[in-house]
């Protein structure tokens, strides 16, 4: 007869296998994803777009750095970054070290709540709450997930600015920009981050410009009332981040949570919302890090996304 004990016992083995896995092996294990969205005009040649998210870089960080760097190779059209770059006030020399190599390609960029405000440490119980009480997400209660904005740590997301602005990146922070893109007139609409209401759609809305080629809104979190106002006002294609996939999954049926309103069926990967009428596109990166104090990553591996633009069907 087995003894009572060996059960508990195996859980706990269990459970600490798993730990040891996702905290030592899948949490540095990068990879890229590559998939294609039928958005562009008849007759277009395809556009390459690298969406990079959730570095939550911390100074040290050397394998994530070298991936990042490596992503150069690729050769894309256009870099998206849909923000949350650091998780560490003195993340941003390195943060831009690693992204040194994709700056020399066009790029776009808005920003995430942890690239203002120094993340907090977190009771993983929360994670637990959260799935019990069906709210979607580890914030604190003011929402923000950053010791609530009041007493937040400052980032020092100026001089991240200033790197993406030297090398020509758009800021797309509240407000519309445009780019040759591959032969093709390419217009942004981006607002700041809606996790923490910064969002000011009033100012960008209007919907694409009648004389571009292709509009893409961009954005760091995907809540609902920002996914419908894009797609009211039909825009192809939404790029956000912010999820990072859920995090911590259940092998065979996903995530449990997205840290938004957003359902976890679309917490990453392609997708499409419907609002007024229309359907988008809706494209959620699981992002390439954490939050410094939560280095855990569980059937949610770390991700960079090469999406390749192609003719829509007639």
């Amino acid at each position: 007869m087995r003894p009572l004990y060996s059960v508990p016992l195996g859980v706990a083995a269990a459970g600490a296998a798993c730990l040891a896995y996702s905290v030592g092996y899948e949490v540095r294990a990068f990879r890229l994803r590559r998939i294609e969205v039928p958005v562009l005009p008849h007759g277009a040649k395809p556009v390459r777009i690298l969406q990079v998210s959730d570095i939550h870089m911390v100074t040290g960080q050397g394998k994530k750095q070298r991936w990042l760097k490596s992503l150069a190779g690729l050769r894309p059209d256009l870099v998206v970054n849909t923000g949350d770059n650091l998780s560490d006030p003195l993340g941003v020399p390195a943060t831009l070290d690693a992204l040194g190599p994709l700056m020399d390609f066009p790029g776009v960029y808005v920003f995430g709540s942890n690239d203002y405000y120094g993340p907090a440490r977190k009771n993983p119980a929360r994670y637990l709450q959260a799935m019990r009480s069906g709210v979607h997400g580890m914030n604190n209660p003011d929402g923000t997930g950053n010791r609530g904005i009041s007493g937040a740590v400052h980032n020092p997301w100026e001089k991240l600015r200033d790197g993406f602005d030297a090398a020509g990146w758009l800021d797309l922070t509240n407000t519309r920009g445009r780019l040759t893109v591959n032969g093709l007139d390419m217009e942004f609409t981006g607002l700041d981050d809606p996790h923490i209401r910064r969002d000011r759609y009033a100012e960008v809305s209007g919907g694409p410009s009648a004389d571009a080629d292709l509009s893409l809104a961009v954005v760091h979190a995907p809540y609902l009332r920002v996914l419908d106002a894009f797609t009211a006002d039909r825009y192809p294609l939404i790029l956000a981040g912010h999820t990072h996939g859920g995090q911590l999954c259940i092998p065979f049926y996903g995530a449990l949570v997205t840290n938004c309103d957003l359902d976890t069926r679309r917490v990453k990967g392609l997708s499409t919302h419907q609002a007024g009428g229309h359907r988008s596109y809706l494209h959620v990166s699981a992002g390439c890090g954490t939050n410094r104090y939560t280095p855990v990553r569980f059937a949610c591996p770390p991700e960079a996304t090469l999406l390749t633009l192609t003719p829509a069907p007639r």
